[in-house]
C-alpha cells in the first residue's frame, strides 16, 4: 500500500441514468477508500457537451445519496482540489496538450469531419494512427510555416497523441495482474477537441494527477484505452505518480452472454438503473431499483456480490460490514451474471432484517398513495413487524397490510361459498359472542378458543380457518389469522365477521 493517503474517484459523464454497473464501481471505490481511511471523490466528466443531459448530474448525486455512498469531495461538497466539473477546468487541459505537442508526443490535426468520413468509407478498418497519419492533414505532414499560419487563422483542429508504432507498454492491475499492450494496435486518440475541451483520455490523466488520485477503479471495457493513458502518464513526466489501476469485471446478462444493458432489462422485465430516469429528449422513462421497491441496503448488497465475496458462505452484508471485509484480492476477474430473482431475495432478506421504524415512512407513503389513511403510527409499526417476512418488494406492504387500516371492500367468495353451510354461520355467530365476552385478545389463546368452539360445533377447525381469514382480510393471504385478529382487536374483528357473514350467506 502506498504511503500516500488513499484517494479514489468516481468520474461519471452526465449523459443519462446510472447503470447498476456504475453504482458497483462507486461501491468498490467507496469500500476501498473507507477500508484504508482514504477519501472518495466525485468528479463530473462533462467535457462532451454534445452528450450533456440537463438534470443528469443532480440525478447522479441523488443516486449516491440514496445508496448512502456520500463523496468526501464533489461539485456539491467542494474540496481542496476544486473545481470538480471538468467543464470548469477547461483552461487547465490545453497547457498539457500543448506541452505534449512541443515534446513531439502529440500533434495538431486539421482534417475535417468530412475528410475523415471519406477515409472511413474508402479504407477498410481505417484508423488515424501510424499506418495513415503521414498521408493526412496534420502537423506531421505540413511544414512548420503552414502549421503556424493555420493556427494563426484559427483553423479548426484537434490535438492527437502520437502513438509509437511498435512498443510494448504494461502495468500491474490490482485484479488482473500483469497486463501488457502493443502500442501499434492503438490509434492516435484525440486529446483536445476543436472546441478546446479535452477528451476523456487527456482529462482523466491530468485530473487524476492534479487531484492526487492513488487508486483508479473502472470497468474492464476501458482496458483497450490503457496504452494511451500509460503513455500520457509517462510523457507528462508523472509515471511515478500514476494511480494503481483495477479494471472491474463486467456485469453480464442473465445468460452470461455479453454485458448487461438497458435493453436487456426492458426485454426481461427488470431495472438496470439505480433510480427511475426520465429522458427529456426521447420522453422515455427507464425504471429503477428504488422505485420498484428495493431498499438501498439490499441494492448495495446485491451489487457487492456481483464480482466479490469475502471467502465465506456469507451473503448478507451491511455497508459497514462490507467496509470491514472488503479486499481487492477477492474481486473476481471474470464477469458476473445478473440474476433478478437473487436480487429480489436480497431485498426480502433486508426487509426481514429491518426494524419497523426503519421501514415506517416508506410503508406509510405506499399505503397513503393507495388511499389508505394511517392515523395510528404505533399500530403501523406492529403491522410492519407482523407482515414484513411476507414482503419481497416494498409495494408488497400494500396488500399485506392495508386491511389492518380499512375493512375489506370485497371478498374472495369463490373460495368460501361453495362449501358454506348454515352450521358455519352458527359457529361464527357463537364465536362473535365468545369474542364479546373476552377481556384480552391474544393470538395463541384465541386460536385455542376457536378450535375448542369448532369441536363443540362438530366442525373441523381447518374448514373454518380460511373463511375466518377471508372475513378479516378479503382474500387468501396475510400472516397467521389469529395474530391478525389480535392486532385488529375484538370490536373490529366482530364487526368484520358480522359484515362478512352477510356476504357469505347471500
Amino acid at each position: 500500500m502506498s504511503a500516500k493517503k488513499v484517494r479514489v474517484r468516481f468520474a461519471p459523464s452526465p449523459t443519462g441514468g446510472l447503470h447498476l454497473g456504475g453504482v458497483r464501481t462507486v461501491l468498490f471505490n467507496y469500500l476501498f477508500a473507507k477500508k484504508h481511511g482514504g477519501d472518495f471523490v466525485l468528479r463530473i466528466e462533462d467535457t462532451d457537451q454534445s452528450r450533456y443531459v440537463p438534470g443528469a448530474e443532480d440525478y447522479i448525486m441523488e443516486c449516491l445519496n440514496w445508496c448512502g455512498l456520500i463523496p468526501d469531495e464533489s461539485p456539491v461538497a467542494g474540496g481542496h482540489y476544486a473545481p470538480y466539473r471538468q467543464s470548469e477546468r477547461k483552461v487547465i487541459y490545453r497547457e498539457y496538450a500543448e506541452r505534449l505537442v512541443m515534446q513531439g508526443h502529440a500533434y495538431y490535426a486539421f482534417d475535417t469531419p468530412e475528410e475523415l468520413d471519406r477515409n472511413r468509407k474508402e479504407i477498410p478498418n481505417f484508423q488515424y494512427g501510424h499506418a495513415y497519419r503521414d498521408t493526412l492533414r496534420n502537423s506531421l505532414t505540413l511544414s512548420q510555416t503552414q502549421v503556424d499560419q493555420l493556427l494563426k487563422d484559427g483553423e479548426p483542429h484537434v490535438i492527437r497523441i502520437k502513438m509509437p508504432e511498435e512498443e510494448t507498454v504494461y502495468f500491474d492491475d490490482m485484479i488482473r495482474g500483469h497486463v501488457s499492450f502493443n502500442t501499434g494496435e492503438s490509434d492516435d486518440k484525440v486529446l483536445l477537441k476543436a472546441d478546446g475541451m479535452p477528451t476523456y483520455h487527456l482529462a482523466v490523466v491530468v485530473d487524476d494527477y492534479l487531484m492526487d488520485i492513488t487508486h483508479a477503479f473502472r470497468g474492464e471495457e476501458w482496458l483497450p484505452s490503457a496504452p494511451v493513458h500509460l503513455l500520457l502518464w509517462e510523457y507528462l513526466g508523472w509515471k511515478d505518480a500514476m494511480p494503481q489501476w483495477a479494471h472491474l469485471p463486467l456485469i453480464l446478462k442473465p445468460d452470461g452472454h455479453g454485458k448487461l444493458s438497458k435493453r436487456d432489462g426492458a426485454r426481461l422485465g427488470f431495472p438496470v438503473y439505480a433510480m427511475n430516469w426520465f429522458d427529456e429528449k426521447t420522453g422515455e422513462m427507464t425504471p429503477g431499483f428504488r422505485e420498484l421497491g428495493f431498499l438501498p441496503e439490499a441494492f448495495l448488497n446485491l451489487l457487492v456480490m456481483l464480482g466479490w465475496n469475502d471467502g465465506s458462505n456469507d451473503e448478507i452484508f451491511s455497508l459497514d460490514e462490507m467496509v470491514q471485509k472488503f479486499s481487492i484480492d477477492r474481486v473476481n476477474k471474470g464477469g458476473a451474471k445478473f440474476d433478478f430473482e437473487k436480487a429480489k431475495w436480497f431485498n426480502s432478506e433486508w426487509i426481514k432484517r429491518s426494524e419497523a421504524g426503519r421501514l415506517k415512512s416508506e410503508v406509510k407513503k405506499i399505503l397513503e398513495e393507495k388511499g389508505v389513511v394511517v392515523t395510528d403510527d404505533a399500530l403501523l409499526l406492529k403491522v410492519i413487524d407482523l407482515v414484513k417476512e411476507r414482503c419481497t418488494l416494498l409495494p408488497d406492504f400494500y396488500q399485506q397490510s392495508a386491511y389492518f387500516f380499512e375493512q375489506p371492500k370485497e371478498y374472495d367468495l369463490a373460495a368460501v361459498k361453495p362449501k358454506w353451510t348454515d352450521a358455519k354461520t352458527t359457529f361464527f355467530e357463537g364465536f362473535m359472542t365468545m369474542l364479546g365476552n373476552t377481556e384480552r385478545l391474544a393470538g395463541e389463546e384465541l386460536e385455542q378458543s376457536f378450535k375448542a368452539l369448532a369441536e363443540e360445533h362438530g366442525i373441523k377447525a381447518g374448514e373454518l380457518m380460511l373463511p375466518f381469514r377471508i372475513m378479516l382480510v378479503g382474500g387468501k393471504f396475510g400472516p397467521h389469522v389469529f395474530d391478525i385478529a389480535a392486532l385488529l382487536g375484538k370490536q373490529e374483528t366482530i364487526a368484520r365477521i358480522e359484515k362478512a357473514l352477510a356476504a357469505f350467506s347471500n
